[in-house]
C-alpha cells in the first residue's frame, strides 16, 4: 500500500506507508521546533493535502533554521528531512530564494558545535550550503515516486 501527498488534484509524492508514517512524524517534530504549521494536513483515506501557502512559509523557515546552525549532529539529523521537503516544494512550484539566506547567517548561531580541537565550528558558505542541500534533494527526488 501507499499514501499520497497532494496539492489539489496533483500528487507530489506517493510513498510507502512506512516512509509516509516516518515523514509525517518528522513533520510533527519540525513543526514543534519551528513553532509553525507545515501546511501538511492529516492523512485521511491514504491521502494528505498540502496547503501551498502555509507550506511555502514552513519551507523557508525550515531553511532559515537549518542555515543558522553549525552543529554537525543537528545538521545530520535535519538534512534528510530538509532535502525531502525541498523535493516536495519544488514539485509544488515553490521557488526558494536562496539569496535571502546569504553567504553567512546574520545574527547569533543556533546550536553551534564546540570542538575541543578547533573551537566553534562555522556554518558552510552560502553557495556550498545551498548546493549541498539541492544535491541531496535531487538524489532523494529520484526515489520519491509520484
Amino acid at each position: 500500500m501507499s499514501q499520497y501527498f497532494d496539492i489539489g488534484d496533483e500528487t507530489l509524492w506517493n510513498p510507502s506507508n512506512g516512509a509516509s508514517r516516518l515523514f509525517r512524524r518528522q513533520v510533527s517534530v519540525f513543526e514543534a521546533e519551528l513553532e509553525l504549521s507545515s501546511g501538511i494536513g492529516p492523512m485521511e483515506n491514504d491521502e494528505c493535502q498540502i496547503d501551498p501557502a502555509i507550506f511555502e512559509f514552513f519551507v523557508n523557515a525550515l531553511l532559515a533554521q537549518h542555515r543558522r546552525t553549525s552543529h554537525a549532529i543537528v545538521l545530520a539529523l535535519c538534512e534528510g528531512f530538509t532535502a525531502t521537503v525541498l523535493v516536495l516544494a519544488e514539485r509544488a512550484g515553490i521557488r526558494v530564494d536562496w539569496a535571502q539566506f546569504g553567504p553567512a547567517p546574520d545574527g547569533a548561531l543556533e546550536d553551534a558545535q564546540i570542538s575541543a580541537a578547533t573551537g566553534m565550528s562555522a556554518p558552510a558558505e552560502g553557495r556550498a550550503w545551498g548546493a549541498g542541500l539541492c544535491e541531496k534533494a535531487r538524489e532523494l527526488g529520484q526515489h520519491m515516486p509520484r
